[in-house]
Formats: C-alpha cells, structure tokens, sequence
C-alpha cells in the first residue's frame, strides 16, 4: 500500500477513536513522524516525535533506564518497549510506536548484524513488540522501519 494512503488511514482511524499519537525514533531520524506529518490536518491527531538517537537522549526524553540500555543495548526489545512507553507517559498520546536499529554500513555484530531493527507499539492496552532484520543499505533499511512501524500503528489504531 502506498504510504501516504496507510497513513490517511492510520489518521482516519485515530480521528474516529480520539486518540493521539507520539513516537520516539531511533534509526530512523524522524522519518516516521516526517511520513506521518506528510498528511495535511495531522495536527489533529498527531501529537510529537522525539528523535532519540544517542543512548543519554534515550534517557533524559523518554527514560529509559541506564540499567537497560546497559544490560540488553539500544535495539533491544526491552530498549523500544520503555521508548514507546516514555512516549506515551512525555506526551498526551494513547498509542505509540518506537524503533531502534542498526541501519549500517558499520555497527553491525554477529547478534545484531546491519538491519536488525526492534520496534515496539504501546497503548493503554497494549505493548507489542517485533524484530526485523531487513537487507539493503542505510537507506533500505530505515524505509522499510517507517513502514513497518505506520502498518502496525494502523493495526493497533482499528
């Protein structure tokens, strides 16, 4: 599906419940909350991003722990879950979603080779998580995050 047309449905569905959404980046930079603002009249259903990329910005905006990020790293489920949960507490949202990766050429390891990628969504009700490990470049790599984060935002929004 085209991305803008997720994302008018993604709005469409926040719209009809109410709600807001946030989301806290990593990897991608802000792509996420570029595609979604992409989409006039997001300011109604839209409420902030926080593009954390260094461990302390994951720390001092969202709170993820030290401990955390110490014992299990930045992509990590543990990481994405306590971004997207810091989202929702830093912000007046009902629902979010947080990605962290390794989105290369370099940072790669034998357990987290380039493309790993752990994206997490939470809401009131929920808190969901999913590892991906995408091949291509940098720019691969990061594009099909943004999507795979607006598709699961979608399904959690109906």
């Amino acid at each position: 599906m085209d991305r803008i047309k997720l994302v008018q449905q993604l709005a469409d569905c926040l719209r009809h419940r109410g709600w807001w959404l946030s989301c806290a980046e990593s990897c991608t930079g802000g792509g996420i909350a570029a595609a979604l603002t992409d989409v006039a009249g997001s300011s109604a259903w839209f409420d902030r991003g926080f593009v954390s990329y260094s461990n302390q910005a994951k720390q001092d905006m969202l709170g993820v722990s030290a401990e955390t990020l110490e014992r299990h790293g930045a992509v990590s489920r543990e990481t994405v879950i306590e971004m997207a949960g810091g989202a929702l507490l830093r912000s007046r949202a009902n629902l979010s979603v947080a990605v962290s990766g390794i989105a290369g050429p370099g940072g790669g390891t034998s357990d987290k080779p380039v493309g790993t990628v752990w994206v997490a969504w939470a809401s009131e009700q929920i808190v969901d998580s999913l590892c991906e490990r995408y091949p291509g470049d940098r720019a691969a790599v990061r594009e099909a995050t943004i999507d795979t984060a607006l598709r699961g935002l979608l399904e959690r929004a109906r």
